[in-house]
């Protein structure tokens, strides 16, 4: 007796153009809350290496795909990178970023439903000596009503910065929007 083929599953996610800005995800069917969607893969370098790699880009432009893992290691989505590359920061975000193991995972903490761009904070980190106008070059698109303005994590009370090496927790120097 032959077995009826089987049917192909709508996959969970698609790249295309992004109202936020440049590519975005969005959901092909609807997303769990809880749902790993995605690894966020790409060579994985030091902090040197990933500073090496882009000591020459423009101050003012934000483009890369890097994201910190820890304080010895950057995965760099530019270079062997995959979709979660695309996944637009949002004050209001529908995901957000584990570390299991040293690997990053992009999980939705809600359910997410077929159409729906994916989004996560990147709460980049504030440095000491950022430029006066970081805000600006991290600037946020997001449009939703609780926006902050940008892709930074909110400044501490008393408006001093954390003293760091690098952005924590998210990608360092995030692609350009």
């Amino acid at each position: 007796m032959k077995k009826p083929p089987k049917r192909r599953r709508t996959p969970l996610f698609e790249v295309r153009h992004s109202p936020i800005h440049g590519y975005g995800v969005f959901a092909a069917r609807r997303i769990r809350k809880g749902t790993t969607v995605i690894e966020y893969l790409g060579e994985r370098v030091s902090h040197a290496q990933a500073d090496a790699r882009y000591e020459d880009k423009d101050p003012n432009d934000n483009h890369t795909f890097l994201f910190t893992v820890d304080a010895k290691t950057v995965i760099d989505a530019g270079v062997n990178g995959n979709e979660a590359r695309y996944i637009n920061h949002g004050c209001a975000p529908n995901c957000e970023s584990t570390t299991l193991r040293k690997r990053i995972f992009i999980e939705a903490i809600r359910t997410i439903q077929p159409g729906e761009e994916l989004s996560y904070d990147y709460q980049i980190q504030r440095d000491l000596d950022d430029a006066p106008d970081v805000d600006e070059i991290y600037a946020c698109r997001c449009g939703a009503q609780n926006c902050r303005g940008s892709m930074l994590e909110a400044p501490k009370k008393g408006g001093s910065a954390k003293r760091a090496g690098r952005r924590d927790g998210v990608r360092s120097q995030r692609r350009g929007r």
